[in-house]
């Protein structure tokens, strides 16, 4: 318990004291899951509206998809991700293996589904005649659009939470495309899983109850957000 108390104090001491290698980590994670998140919202807002709304062949199966990648392990994402943008990866030209960008990648592949098929819940949790007075009073499929993501943003501002609580608290992503270089592609989540296995676990410590700061805040505001869509 004396270890626990000593190490929790020692952790304190990082975090006020600014120490610039936790600091650093943090604002990697912030500003790649943020990326990520933004990009995969651009993204899946739209996808998930024309799904929720549409009828066409293959809805289905569609649907089927994106509920089973909801569920797709980190670590896989990442080693198809790897396999595309690696030195012999069709997208090697790029340069983007362990960079940010490259984590962007990954986090936004691991986001889109989870975002895509929340935002179809939200719509088509719509009052069903919603639909109904739409096609009374003529609007066409980009107006009924319109005003189904405006009913339905609560529901969807909780999906783009969600999506970036995902891509906060992930690690495999994160070390696989990243490759933890300190000061540049090093997260929280990899942070901690490197200085933690080095033994230097007052800095893990002070990375995890940042991590579970944020991971607070974005819960927080998801209790928020559906208790006024209640």
């Amino acid at each position: 318990m004396d270890y626990l108390v000593l190490a929790l104090s020692h952790a304190w001491g990082l975090l006020t004291g600014l120490d610039p290698d936790v600091w650093a980590a943090v604002g990697t994670s912030v500003w790649v899951s943020g990326a990520a998140s933004a990009l995969a919202a651009a993204a899946a807002v739209p996808a998930g509206v024309a799904v929720a709304l549409g009828r066409f062949p293959g809805r289905q199966p569609l649907l089927l998809v994106l509920n089973t990648l909801m569920a797709l392990p980190t670590v896989v994402v990442g080693l198809l991700v790897y396999g595309l943008i690696g030195r012999q990866g069709p997208l090697g030209w790029l340069g983007l293996l362990y960079t940010p960008p490259g984590i962007v990648l990954g986090e936004f592949l691991l986001v889109l589904p989870l975002m895509t098929n929340l935002v179809v819940s939200a719509v088509e949790g719509l009052d069903p005649r919603f639909l109904q007075t739409c096609r009374a009073l003529g609007a066409g499929p980009w107006a009924t659009g319109r005003m189904a993501l405006w009913e339905a943003r609560l529901g969807v501002l909780a999906a783009l939470v969600a999506g970036f609580g995902r891509a906060v608290g992930e690690v495999g992503v994160a070390m696989m495309l990243g490759g933890n270089i300190r000061g540049y592609t090093r997260t929280m989540t990899t942070a901690i899983a490197l200085e933690t296995s080095k033994g230097e676990f007052e800095l893990g410590l002070a990375l995890g109850i940042v991590l579970l700061s944020v991971a607070l805040g974005v819960n927080a505001a998801l209790f928020a957000l559906r208790r006024r869509s209640a």
